[in-house]
């Protein structure tokens, strides 16, 4: 077969200096010409191949510079390698075809769509990381091979899934990429990730185009936008659908008409949109419309923030602004109750000490596993992912091992900072490929093979030869942060002058960013709280932008408090004002809160409510086993675990805390209750449950990440839960709430194509089961929505489903 490419310009070439128009929906589209509840519509590039080439070529025709092969859901989840290469060819040929077909005068690019897995990743899920890289790979695989020009990684809702198909298409490809992620109405991704903290992540990957699409139409997606426009340093996207769903006379329809569409995103293209289409509900008239409103616009040129910005899976923290704090406690140095830990991998102890520097303050959490007699590589890989499970700090990668370092930085979630590269050719070729392959900031050390320079000069002279090196490698001087290197004064007088002369000269002539480790200056000296924090101070004054330090030093957090006071970082020094109860604390760490934490973080009535709400699982699990020796287990479940979940629960419901950190508290949870459930078989005194909730994906969509949050939290809360799986046909599940007499359904549903299906469900239970109450999620869905397909209740988070599971159960209990 010939491969059909455009041949004619190159896809980035054209981004560089064009507004580039997408096309739109092809889900719903698909539904209007008779796609079948729980049918594949991937399938229809074979079985009505005529159909999507003409709907490509309807959209060519319409203006767009871009069509999207019909491969959302082609993936190992849902076919066989033979099925998805079949798939994929099909889809490509189609959108060729197209292209060959339409009037268009314009470019014509095709684009191999990519969607979600519809998994968790691990530790909150069950998918590796690397399956996922993998399953994504054979798709783009296919994809190159059967012509496409760009890939487009679409409507992904989790920052780490996205890292891994994002991996997947650069380790398989050098085509352009584009990646879009689907945002609440929060403005964050479903696993709390700001549009700040997916540029860090994305742009520092080498993603060509970033943005949003999705979930909302653009006006609620216009705050999302702008935040993007903000951060980004490549071309922004947006591709919202055509507002919110509703039904009308049996028939989906969104409330939101081509002509508002269009003049919503030609607003945005004026303030530097660079990328625009349609999603859900959008046709090719609502693209004709949106290239007549766009087509004479000019191009915004795309700016260079020059941001420095490490992420986790939640937040950006950026340099420069206030001081940046790292705690230093996850290191051995000088640390033998740590070493014993690493030793033993007694994990729950390095990510308490996580937590408590988190509770004090730390932007960013330091991170060394380096001693002999462990294998470093693995252990790294492993901290770093278990401290990513309990805390939404970014990560700094510390270690001189570049396998270990690739290691982590592989399935680090975010934009890490990475300790250190310096001024030695072989410490650059190891490091800088790293960086340019998964992202990152690197802490570059002013050293070279000659050793440390006794001057200032020499140490500035150190870092401009790491920037002229880093800068053949792709990396911009924004992303090197500068050590100019602490040396205790106690054997040379003059070594903290050298080094405050350098810092401050990157500072102001290089205009790098810096990062000191602060207590290296007083090693050997007595009292050295008092020289650590004076020449912290010093520091502070001369430019430093963070400083790795001990957060438990009260003298330390005097100094850091003060200056960002004095410094203007501290409107109305109200930080400044809450921090001063703990000046006088001297510390142990198993004690010390952070001044500005939630004051019912020490109204926690007991060490397993602290676990769970911290989600160390074998900690809870220990502490239950101990309570279990003088408690009532009702007492533990009403008094400790229930209260402990309720209070993540409202916190989650706040948006104080994130699914991530939802998920691995239900964990801990469940870790507790299971340790009850030993107990209680050997005692036979095994708990009733409150009631049988039947659960299912419904027939037609493989996603089932929403489902089995839903059920992690119900099995917490005490109920059976009856999970049926994905893709279950609708008699399937009106058969097992018959069977078990189940008093509450819950249906979920990711796409606008199965909704269909959700429907026909929930017409059967109200035939055969009219008892059962009925409860639906789904980011497709809204409340009118899902009262209009016969629903009793839409569920906009696990909690809320939680919350009506017990409402009914309440309710049955007080009829009887």
């Amino acid at each position: 077969m010939k491969i059909e490419r455009n041949d004619k310009l190159n896809f980035s070439d054209f981004l560089r200096t064009n507004n580039v128009c997408l096309d739109g929906a092809m889900g719903t589209y698909l539904q209007s010409l008779g796609l079948n509840p729980g049918e594949k519509p991937e399938i229809w590039n074979i079985t009505h191949s005529d159909i999507i080439t003409d709907i490509h070529r309807q959209y060519f025709d319409a203006g767009s510079d871009v069509v999207i092969t019909n491969t959302f859901g082609a993936n190992l989840f849902k076919f066989d390698v033979e099925e998805l290469e079949a798939v994929i060819k099909a889809a490509m040929e189609n959108a060729q075809a197209a292209r060959k077909l339409c009037k268009s005068p314009k470019n014509k690019f095709v684009a191999l769509d990519i969607g979600p897995s519809g998994k968790m990743l691990k530790p909150l899920g069950d998918l590796d990381f690397e399956d996922a890289v993998a399953v994504f790979a054979q798709t783009v695989k296919f994809g190159v091979k059967y012509g496409a020009d760009l890939v487009l990684v679409e409507t992904m809702n989790d920052s780490y899934e996205t890292k891994a198909a994002l991996l997947a298409v650069k380790e398989n490809c050098d085509l352009p990429v584009i990646v879009t992620n689907a945002y609440s109405e929060d403005g964050n991704l479903m696993t709390g990730a700001s549009p700040a903290a997916m540029v860090a992540l994305l742009e520092s990957m080498g993603a060509d185009a970033i943005g949003a699409n999705c979930s909302l139409g653009p006006k609620q997606l216009t705050g999302v936008t702008e935040e993007l426009l903000k951060y980004a340093s490549v071309p922004v996207v947006l591709k919202p659908n055509a507002g919110l769903p509703k039904l009308i006379n049996g028939n989906t329809v969104f409330d939101v008409g081509k002509e508002e569409f269009a003049e919503d995103i030609s607003a945005l293209v004026k303030k530097g949109l660079r990328v625009f289409g349609g999603c859900c509900g959008t046709t090719p008239e609502f693209i004709e419309e949106l290239v007549s409103k766009t087509d004479a616009l000019p191009v915004v040129p795309v700016t260079e923030k020059n941001l420095t910005v490490v992420s986790s899976y939640s937040h950006a923290v950026t340099f420069g602004d206030a001081p940046i704090l790292i705690g230093e406690r996850i290191n051995p140095t000088g640390k033998k109750r740590f070493k014993q830990a690493l030793l033993e991998n007694d994990m729950d102890y390095i990510l308490t000490e996580g937590i408590k520097q988190q509770d004090k303050g730390v932007d960013i959490l330091d991170v060394n596993v380096g001693i002999p007699d462990i294998d470093e590589v693995k252990m790294l890989e492993n901290t770093v992912s278990e401290l990513q499970s309990v805390t939404d700090l970014p990560l700094q990668i510390d270690t001189s091992d570049t396998d270990a370092m690739e290691a982590a930085l592989r399935k680090y979630n975010g934009k890490a900072l990475i300790n250190s590269v310096n001024g030695k050719e072989e410490s650059m070729k190891a490091v800088f490929p790293l960086m340019k392959k998964y992202g990152g900031v690197a802490v570059a050390l002013t050293l070279d093979e000659n050793g440390i320079p006794d001057t200032a000069s020499g140490r500035v002279e150190i870092a401009e030869k790491i920037l002229k090196t880093a800068e053949t490698y792709g990396i911009d001087k924004k992303d090197i942060i500068f050590d100019t290197l602490v040396m205790t004064i106690s054997a040379e007088s003059s070594a903290a002058i050298v080094t405050l002369e350098a810092l401050s000269r990157i500072r102001n002539e290089l205009g790098c960013h810096t990062s000191l480790g602060i207590s290296n200056v007083s090693f050997g000296l007595p009292n050295r709280d008092a020289v650590n924090s004076t020449f912290f101070a010093l520091s502070l004054a001369q430019g430093l932008s963070a400083a790795i330090m001990n957060p438990f030093s009260a003298e330390m957090m005097k100094i850091y408090y003060s200056y960002k006071a004095l410094a203007g970082f501290d409107e109305n020094c109200e930080e400044y004002i809450a921090a001063t109860d703990s000046f006088t604390v001297t510390a142990a760490p198993s004690t010390a809160k952070k001044a500005t934490a939630a004051t019912d973080e020490t109204e926690i009535a007991s060490e397993l409510q602290h676990s769970i709400i911290k989600g160390l699982k074998e900690k809870a699990g220990e502490y239950t086993k101990d309570l279990l020796k003088t408690t009532p287990y009702l007492e533990i479940v009403n008094n400790e675990i229930i209260p402990a979940l309720n209070t993540v629960g409202v916190r989650f419901e706040n948006k104080t805390l994130y699914l991530p950190q939802l998920l691995m508290s239900a964990e801990a949870a469940k870790s507790a209750f299971e340790k009850i459930k030993e107990f209680t078989t050997l005692s036979g005194s095994a708990p009733a449950t409150k009631g049988d909730f039947v659960i299912a994906t419904v027939e037609g969509d493989i996603h089932d990440i929403g489902k089995n949050i839903v059920k992690l939290l119900l099995s917490n809360y005490g109920f059976n839960v009856i999970d049926l799986g994905r893709d279950v046909p609708c008699q399937t599940v009106v058969d097992a709430v018959v069977e078990h007499k189940a008093p509450i359904a819950g249906l979920s549903a990711l796409m606008t194509t199965t909704v269909p299906a959700m429907e026909k469900t929930i017409g059967l239970l109200r035939e055969q089961a009219p008892w059962c109450k009925i409860v639906v999620g789904g980011a497709v869905l809204t409340p009118e929505y899902a009262m209009k397909i016969g629903a009793d209740k839409y569920a906009k988070d696990a909690m809320e489903s939680v919350r009506y599971a017990e409402e009914v159960i309440q309710s049955i209990r007080t009829d009887l």
